[in-house]
């Protein structure tokens, strides 16, 4: 079983600014009660009841901080893209400070909230 160890691993072999921005939103993603980090797919994947987001290293030395089910949310803070993508969406940062960190926690909570509230259901058809 991969564990919290993993995901350190994953952020600690990363260099300058995608070390720094992974380092600071896994904290406050697991800085929220009862949310745990786990390496999936070799990236950190953040669950509660369900998974809520991820971090994926991305090109040009930025991270995408990716809702799985940003397709619920609101996005009244206007940061989440979907870049074609139907459910998932996402935000890149380049640079720590260019981080907006009430509009990442306002995102974050409501993401916790719907997990908390109604529970996921894969769209996809079960293979029997």
């Amino acid at each position: 079983m991969i564990t919290m160890d993993a995901v350190d691993t994953f952020i600690q072999e990363k260099q300058g600014q995608q070390k720094l921005i992974l380092r600071h939103l896994h904290n406050l993603l697991t800085d929220n009660p009862g949310v745990s980090p786990k390496l999936r797919f070799k990236i950190p994947f953040y669950y509660r009841k369900s998974w809520i987001c991820y971090l994926n290293p991305v090109k040009n030395e930025g991270i995408e901080l990716v809702f799985l089910r940003a397709n619920e949310l609101s996005n009244e803070q206007g940061l989440l893209e979907s870049r074609g993508r139907k459910q998932v969406k996402g935000v890149i940062f380049y640079k720590l400070n260019e981080i907006p960190e009430q509009a990442i926690h306002e995102v974050v909570q409501e993401a916790l909230l719907l997990d908390e509230s109604i529970p996921y259901s894969s769209k996809r058809k079960k293979f029997r």
